[in-house]
Formats: C-alpha cells, structure tokens, sequence
C-alpha cells in the first residue's frame, strides 16, 4: 500500500496538515471457539493494515471522509448516523468516545488499507482501531490500549450488529512484532509470547467460500457449551464457564448432556489445554510441536465442533501430504482460511500444489496472503 498515494488524495480533497496513522489485521495461531468460553486466544497482529489520514477542520461536529479503495465519500455530523455504511464504524468509534466523557470535534479523514476483506483477518476491528488510535491521539482523550479495544468492540455491538469478542480489536491494539499475546479473554490479562520462526513463514489460504450455516452453527454450538457448563456446574459450582472445567467434570455428566453437548464441550476442554502446550512450545522454539498442535485444532474442529467444510478439510490434508509443519482452520469456520506454518524450503511447492489441487477440485482459484507478525495501532 503506497501510503504517498493516500496523502495525495487528502491534499486534494482537505488540503495539507493531515496526520497518519495505521493499525493492522490479526490472524489466531491456535485457540479457537475459547473466548466465549472464557479462555484463552493466542493472536497476532500482522503485516496487512488499515490507515488513515486525519485532521480536524475547524467545525464542531461534522465529518468528511473518503473510503480511497471504494472512491466513495460521505459527510455526516457526529449526531447524524452515516449514509454510507463503513462510516458506521467511524461514527460508532466517535460515539464510544463521547460515552465515554471524550470531547471531539469535527475532522477530515481519508482512509484505506490491504487487510483482505471477508478472508478473517478483521479488517472492520483494524479500522475502528485505526480511528481510535488516531482520534485519542489528536484530541489527547487519555484513553490506555485497553479503553481503545473496548471501544473498538463496543462499536461493533451498537453500531454495526456484530456481537464479536474482544480478542480482534485487542490483537490490533496491542500487537507486538516478533510476539503473539496470549489474551486471557475472562480478564484481560496478557503476556507476549516469542514468535521468531526463523526458517518458518506463515501462510494463508483463503477458500473463497462461505457458506451460510455459519451464524445459526455459531449460535448453536455456543449453547451447547453453555448447556454442558451448566449441568457441570450442578456437581462444581466453580465451573462459571467451559474453561474452568476439566475432561474428568465432563465424564461426569455424560449421561446427562445430549451427545452433541458433550462433544462440543469435550472439543473446547481440550483446546484451552491444546492452547496452553503451544504456547509452552513456543518458548522453547519447538515450532514442530506447535504445528502438531494445529493439526489437533483442526481434527477437533472438524470432527467434533463441526465447524470445518469439503474446502478447509482438503487444504488441511494438501498441507499434510505436503509435509507442512501445522495447518488448520482459522477462524469461526464453514470457509474462511487455513492458516499454515510453512518450512522456508517447503512453501513455494506447497502453494503451487494446493492452489493447483484445489481449482482443479473446486473451479475456484483460492488467494494466498503471506503475513508477518508485526506491531499494534500506531502514529506513523
């Protein structure tokens, strides 16, 4: 992305004076379906951003942006909801912050960014960060990192009607480069995980499907989790969530839970534990058993939390036949990508053998974006 290229066009449109900033998409290594149940995520921010260019232009309340990839323009007042609908998140991050005691005044912005769209990689959280960042930044409004993400998130709850967790806006708020953050998603608490996979790249591809049992599947596996945790709770009454339970408190209840509940529980117990080796493997550099660990992921999504389709489950077996070190799906499931952990020598066959094998079985020719784990929102 040609950031000269953005400030070209504010000039244009605003004139001079704009300040720049950027925030990055996110991919999750390991640890899936855990944060609503209260565990652990294992994100990083990576290489592909949002940025916008900002300064405010002298009204009380009115905004004028440009949407440079769309060439899309809109202007509203901050007691105004947006025409356009990407200034949803715009206005919704404003609003946060007034909630919030912020003052803000008018501004112009231009924005854009190369966090694909619809592959997982949450471009929507990369912008509200960006904003916020950027509006807590020339407004000097106190907010800390943590106020930001919540912010973000809160925007996606009242402005856009997604009810998303934390851990997207956290990862683009607080990523670290050569470090993934290992986000306790009950509270917050972090610690920087050591990510230097020196003769490893990480590589995603994207199915290009999306197949739309996704929201009813997600809301029903979501009771499910809750449904076991509740008959768990019975006999332990500290199980508040799946991720104070242990495999042994799920036997217990086997005959009580339908099958389904089980298994998906059973899937989520494990994954927390799953997640909690990574990371110990990670310190050690044994990225080997980091990629053993991701292909348990991607069975157990498969399998049990059936959350998988034809498209993932083939490149996930390319990967394998490959010799890749981990793969699995990435994300809420039913399409989206696999992300894979790729050795040096290995890759360029890889990617030409599994966008090969699968146009050839899909008629579809699948993307690939290669991603480096870099740093959070920041003033450029």
């Amino acid at each position: 992305m040609e950031i000269t290229l953005i400030q070209e066009k504010f000039r244009s449109l605003y004139g001079d004076g704009g300040l720049v900033y950027t925030s990055p998409g996110r991919i999750n290594l390991i640890g899936e379906h855990t944060d609503y149940n209260g565990g652990f995520v294992l994100p990083g921010a990576i290489d592909k951003v949002m940025y916008c260019i900002i300064k405010p232009n002298g009204t009380s309340d009115t905004i004028r942006a440009y949407a440079y990839d769309l060439s899309e323009s809109d202007e509203f007042q901050l007691d105004d909801i947006p025409i356009k609908g990407w200034g949803k998140y715009i206005f919704g991050v404003c609003h946060e912050m007034i909630k919030r005691g912020a003052e803000i005044q008018g501004f112009d912005t231009v924005f854009s960014g190369d966090v694909p769209l619809g592959a997982g990689m949450s471009s929507s959280a990369a912008l509200e960060s960006c904003f916020g960042f950027a509006l807590n930044d020339i407004y000097n409004l106190g907010f800390d990192r943590f106020a930001l993400a919540k912010i973000g998130q809160a925007t996606e709850h009242n402005y856009v009607g997604v009810k998303c967790g934390i851990m997207d806006q956290f990862a683009s708020c607080f990523g670290k480069a050569g470090s993934l953050i290992r986000l306790d998603c009950r509270s917050l608490e972090y610690e920087y995980i050591p990510f230097n996979p020196e003769s490893y790249r990480l590589v995603l591809l994207n199915t290009c499907v999306a197949h739309e049992l996704a929201s009813s599947a997600y809301n029903k596996r979501r009771e499910s989790c809750e449904n076991a945790a509740s008959y768990i709770r019975k006999y332990h009454p500290e199980v508040e969530l799946l991720r104070d339970a242990t495999i042994d408190m799920l036997k217990e209840v086997a005959n009580e839970v339908s099958a389904e509940d089980y298994i998906r529980a059973e899937f989520v117990i494990e994954e927390i534990e799953r997640m909690g080796e990574a990371c110990d493997a990670l310190k050690r550099g044994d990225y080997e058993t980091v990629g053993k660990k991701m292909y348990e992921t991607h069975i157990g999504l498969s399998r049990k939390y059936e959350v998988s389709c034809e498209e993932l489950d083939f490149l996930n077996n390319i990967a394998r036949e490959c010799g890749v070190t981990g793969s699995r799906v990435m994300g809420g499931g039913f399409g989206g990508c696999t992300i894979n952990l790729v050795k040096d020598e290995l890759h360029d066959a890889f990617v030409k053998r599994a966008t090969d094998a699968y146009e050839q079985k899909f008629r579809i020719k699948p993307k690939v974006y290669e991603v480096v784990i870099s740093d959070g929102a920041r003033k450029l």
